[in-house]
């Protein structure tokens, strides 16, 4: 048993070291026309795409090149006719394009959009069709205006069948003296920061956040019995325009007393589906990609009613999520919050999910597949004490020299 424990930790130190290998980071600008620098972005990028050849779906993983450059599409927009943008160019015709916003007090990569040539044969090989597809996804970079956006950790964007990875990313728009501000606003994946009181805003605050969720099990069975097992905390991050125009977050955790639970199963779509009097409609589906017998996340959707929003009906739905993915037959689990974003105006973060699609046997879960940020939560500690550990033996090491020297001096001649 000590032997196999040895080979664990060795393992998640060896993990831990490939972790730190990216590709190289690249700097983009775009300037306005005298000039001056509008966009600046240094980041590295990796890319995960599906794809169909003759023989079946094929995933593909490559890096962006360090020889990508920015396209003259990209711009530093007009006041209140266009939005600033940076599209970025390499290969044979890809494009990674982000379309920036902002309000008052912030601003956002409000979109993300990849353009991919299925004719490139080194990036996909033996591909069935030749076109050149596109998919876009709404994004949670976002910072205060006059701040960078920083964030170290990895930052997925899922977009259908694409899923786009920064890593070590520093963005901002809207430029105040053509290069990056030595205030930054840090992304949610390298939390958790000290709290600090915020400025007064300029409108009245919005509500505050409650408590984490209840977690709850939560089960979908159909005529072959349960096709998914759920067990989970929940709750909503809607924004939305108030009847007096200022733009409010509300966070609303479901409450699972109160809430009613169905859905229905096939063999390529598991639904859930949440109702209660606030929330109408709350679903999430599950697809599969057979090639690669994984199941993840693939859409959510959610309909209620806001009395006090501007427009009261709320509605948001995105069935192009890679989210909570595993091998069928076996359970996702993850203990750390996760955060979905679902569209711009709202995302679900999740608390201690578990859960399990499609394949489910005796109603239990199965083999368990952790997190990546569970996996990371468990590496730190580790590494920690194994540096401690080598320290504590240098300095025995230099005791015993030390010491050996000492009585060393008084032996007789």
């Amino acid at each position: 048993m000590a032997a196999l424990g040895g080979a664990r930790r060795r393992s998640l130190l060896l993990l831990l070291l490939a972790g730190l290998i990216h590709s190289a980071a690249a700097i983009f600008v775009v300037k306005d026309a005298n000039g001056t620098a509008c966009i600046m972005a240094n980041f590295s990028a990796a890319f995960t795409a599906s794809y169909d050849t003759r023989s079946g779906p094929k995933n593909v993983t490559f890096d962006l090149p360090s020889n990508a450059a920015v396209l003259n599409s990209s711009s530093c927009g007009k006041e209140g006719a266009s939005d600033p943008v940076l599209a970025i160019a390499f290969g044979r015709g890809h494009e990674l394009t982000l379309n920036f916003t902002r309000n008052a007090t912030r601003y956002s990569v409000r979109l993300m959009s990849f353009i991919y040539n299925l004719s490139d044969t080194q990036i996909f090989p033996n591909a069935s069709s030749k076109d050149i597809k596109t998919v876009e996804s709404a994004t949670d970079i976002r910072a205060d205006i006059n701040k960078k956006y920083r964030c170290v950790s990895n930052n997925q964007i899922h977009m259908h069948n694409v899923t786009v990875t920064l890593h070590d990313a520093t963005i901002q728009a809207y430029l105040a003296n053509s290069s990056f501000s030595k205030e930054e606003t840090r992304c949610e994946q390298d939390g958790p920061f000290p709290t600090t009181a915020p400025p007064p805003p300029p409108h009245p605050s919005p509500s505050p956040t409650p408590e984490s969720p209840s977690v709850y099990k939560y089960n979908v069975s159909g005529t072959n019995g349960t096709c998914l097992l759920a067990s989970m905390g929940l709750q909503l991050n809607i924004t939305y325009k108030k009847k007096d125009n200022t733009t409010v977050t509300r966070v609303l955790s479901i409450n699972p007393n109160k809430t009613t639970a169905g859905g229905s199963c096939s063999p390529q779509l598991v639904t859930l589906e949440l109702r209660s009097e606030s929330v109408p409609l709350l679903a999430f589906q599950f697809g599969m990609n057979t090639s690669t017998s994984r199941y993840f996340l693939q859409g959510i959707q959610l309909n209620m009613t806001l009395p006090d929003a501007r427009d009261p009906t709320f509605k948001a739905a995105n069935n192009s999520l890679r989210a909570l993915q595993a091998t069928v037959g076996n359970s996702y689990k993850c203990n750390a919050e996760e955060r979905v974003q679902v569209t711009e105006a709202f995302s679900v973060n999740i608390f201690k999910v578990w859960v399990q699609a499609f394949q489910v046997q005796g109603d239990k879960f199965g083999s368990v597949e952790e997190c990546q940020l569970d996996e990371n939560s468990m590496l730190i500690p580790i590494a920690v004490g194994g540096a401690l550990a080598g320290l504590v033996l240098i300095v025995l090491i230099a005791y015993l020299i030390g010491r050996k020297r000492s009585h060393a001096g008084y032996q007789t001649i």
